[in-house]
């Protein structure tokens, strides 16, 4: 395996992966579909569920989505016409804001809304809230502001800061638009799906105000991007919150799944399901914890701008889309160090922020 830590992992159902447009049962009444995506991490699941709404009308409920372009739609086609079967979708479930799991959510539960049912989008209200403003802001991870940011951190390259300025409209090509109307999820929301009860389990530092589902009847976790089997979660500041510290909130999180079953089956967002949740959220805080003693350790050498980071904590050729999520990820680093008193951050006579040893 590429990655050593899988071995510790157990995967159910083997390499049986989901075709295009075609889904697996992972459960009774619980559907595997993957999803394109068109980037190096080149796939999302998708879960669909028996659903049954407050008439007793029987069908189905939608667990994220795939981002808004015409392979996603044109899978989406290919499930409606063989999964599905005619069934409606009653409700489209989104585990957080990003654009590979809220991208079609307006196409779907427009498609599916009628003159006396809407189908409608359930969602934290932090993340359609944030959603909505990305939709019409250029900021996070592309144009003007977001490349400030990242020269602020080191970030010098003319072509790279070049690239990112242009990618001011990133998140609208991926989600053109979102829902006006959502039904809230909160930490502890229950849900009816599949005949069974699933909780909610709000979770920090990835995305503004992320939701797993947990049924606890079934041991059945799904755990959107909180916890992969594979890679690690994405943790990152971006210029719309400069001094944000979401490394330690992720942490945090983390611990909360602690208290769920041992021999949980887990249903991630990217990856294939898997059994062994305490040992991958074990792993996930080890690997965070050595980037942590190696970013320390540089720092302590000398003051190291984000920047100066990057070949630190990522020992790979990291493409345009990647190095903006890899410089979130190595300013969250710092600032998570920071937080604890062990770093401080200087503003040198350039303009760039480095992170040196605390006073």
């Amino acid at each position: 395996m590429a990655n050593p830590d899988e071995a510790r992992l157990h995967y159910p159902l083997a390499d049986r992966l989901p075709g295009r447009g075609e889904t697996n049962e992972v459960a009774p009444g619980i559907r595997w579909l993957r999803m394109p995506l068109p980037f190096a991490l080149d796939h999302i699941n998708l879960w669909l569920l028996n659903d049954v709404d407050e008439s007793g009308r029987e069908g189905f409920a939608i667990v994220d989505c795939g981002i808004d372009d015409a392979a996603t739609r044109s899978a989406w086609e290919a499930a409606f016409s063989s999964t599905l079967g005619g069934a409606p979708v009653l409700r489209v479930i989104v585990t957080h804001m990003h654009p590979d799991h809220i991208g079609l959510a307006h196409w779907l539960t427009e498609r599916h809304s009628s003159p006396q049912r809407d189908c409608r989008l359930w969602i934290s209200a932090t993340d359609w809230n944030a959603a909505r403003s990305a939709v019409v802001a250029t900021g996070g991870v592309g144009g003007e502001g977001a490349a400030r940011f990242f020269g602020r951190h080191g970030l010098t390259d003319p072509v790279a800061l070049q690239r990112v300025r242009e990618r001011r409209d990133h998140y609208r090509s991926l989600v053109p638009r979102v829902p006006d109307r959502f039904r809230r999820l909160m930490d502890g929301t229950e849900l009816t799906l599949a005949g069974h009860t699933w909780h909610c389990i709000a979770g920090y530092g990835h995305a503004p105000e992320h939701m797993a589902l947990f049924c606890p009847e079934l041991k059945l976790l799904i755990s959107g991007d909180m916890v992969l089997p594979r890679i690690s979660t994405n943790v990152s500041v971006f210029d719309a919150e400069p001094e944000g510290n979401p490394l330690a909130l992720y942490l945090a999180s983390l611990e909360r799944f602690c208290a769920l079953p041992a021999d949980t089956l887990v249903l991630p967002s990217h990856g294939k399901p898997f059994v062994g949740l305490h040992e991958r959220i074990a792993q996930l805080q080890l690997h965070h914890e050595r980037r942590l003693d190696e970013v320390r350790a540089a720092c302590h050498q000398e003051p190291r701008s984000a920047a100066d980071l990057l070949g630190v904590l990522f020992r790979r050729q990291l493409d345009l889309h990647q190095t903006t999520f890899a410089m979130g990820e190595s300013i969250a680093h710092l600032h998570a160090l920071a937080s604890r008193g062990e770093l401080a951050p200087r503003l040198g006579d350039d303009g760039v922020m480095r992170f040196g040893c605390a006073a």
